[in-house]
C-alpha cells in the first residue's frame, strides 16, 4: 500500500513526519510492554515473522495501482490475531521500509504518510478486538462476525487514511481517484476475514506453538 509520489508534496508533507512520529511512538510503547511481558526473543522472532510475512505481502501477492494508491493484501488482523499487535506494528514498519530501500526507493519520501497509514488502522483494530472478542475467547475460536468486524475495521480505517491524504493534498478534486481505490479495496475486505479463519483453523492443529514464543499467547489461550 503506497500513496502514490506527488500526492502529497511540498510543505504539506511535514504533517505525515508527526503523524508517522506518533505511530511509531506508539508501536515502540507497545514493543516495551511486550518485552517486559514476553522477553527479548519473542518479540524479536514474532517481528521477524511479521516483517518477511509484510514483505511477502508486498511484493509476492497481487497488487496494482488504482487511483491515488495501491491495492495490496496487507492481512494486518491476521497478523495481529497470529502475532500480537506489537509484533504486527513491528513487521509493517519494517516491511514497507525493506520494500522502499531496495525495491521502491521512489517511495521513500512517503515512508511516513504510508507507515502512519497501515499502523494507525492497527492500533484501532487493537481497541476494537477488545470489544468484539470476549474474554474468555481465545483467538482460535473466533466466529467469521468477529473476523469480519476486524477485517473491516483495519482495511476501512487504511481507506480513511488514504482519503484524507489525497484530499489533504490534492484537494476535493482527488474524489474520483479516493473513490476508485475504496471501490477496489472492497475485494480485500471479502478476502481478509476468510484468510483469517483460515490461518486460524490451521493453527489450531498446532497447538504446540502455545508455548514456544512463536505466536500470540492469546491465540490459543484465554485473556
Amino acid at each position: 500500500m503506497h500513496i502514490e509520489p506527488g500526492v502529497v508534496d511540498g510543505a504539506k508533507i511535514l504533517l505525515s513526519y508527526a503523524t508517522g512520529a506518533a505511530a511509531g511512538g506508539y508501536a515502540l510503547k507497545l514493543a516495551a510492554d511486550n518485552l517486559r511481558a514476553r522477553g527479548p526473543v519473542s518479540l524479536a522472532l514474532r517481528s521477524a515473522l511479521a516483517t518477511g510475512a509484510v514483505f511477502s505481502f508486498f511484493e509476492v501477492l497481487p497488487h496494482f495501482p488504482v487511483g491515488v494508491s495501491e491495492v495490496h493484501f496487507i492481512l494486518g488482523s491476521t497478523l495481529f490475531l497470529i502475532l500480537g499487535a506489537a509484533p504486527a506494528a513491528i513487521g509493517l514498519a519494517l516491511g514497507l521500509l525493506i520494500q522502499g530501500l531496495f525495491f521502491a526507493p521512489l517511495d521513500l519520501p512517503q515512508y511516513a504518510i504510508n507507515v502512519t497509514t497501515l499502523l494507525v488502522p492497527l492500533f484501532a483494530l487493537q481497541a476494537l478486538a477488545r470489544r468484539v472478542i470476549a474474554p474468555g475467547t481465545p483467538y482460535v475460536d473466533l466466529k467469521y462476525s468477529q473476523a469480519l468486524a476486524l477485517s473491516v475495521s483495519y482495511q476501512g480505517g487504511v481507506v480513511a487514511w488514504v482519503a484524507f491524504w489525497a484530499f489533504y493534498g490534492q484537494g476535493l478534486e482527488a474524489w474520483q481517484g479516493v473513490a476508485a481505490f475504496g471501490g477496489a479495496y472492497m475485494l480485500v475486505v471479502v478476502v481478509e476475514p476468510l484468510a483469517d479463519l483460515a490461518v486460524l483453523a490451521a493453527a489450531k492443529t498446532l497447538r504446540g506453538l502455545a508455548g514456544s514464543g512463536l505466536v500470540t499467547r492469546r491465540l490459543f489461550a484465554a485473556a
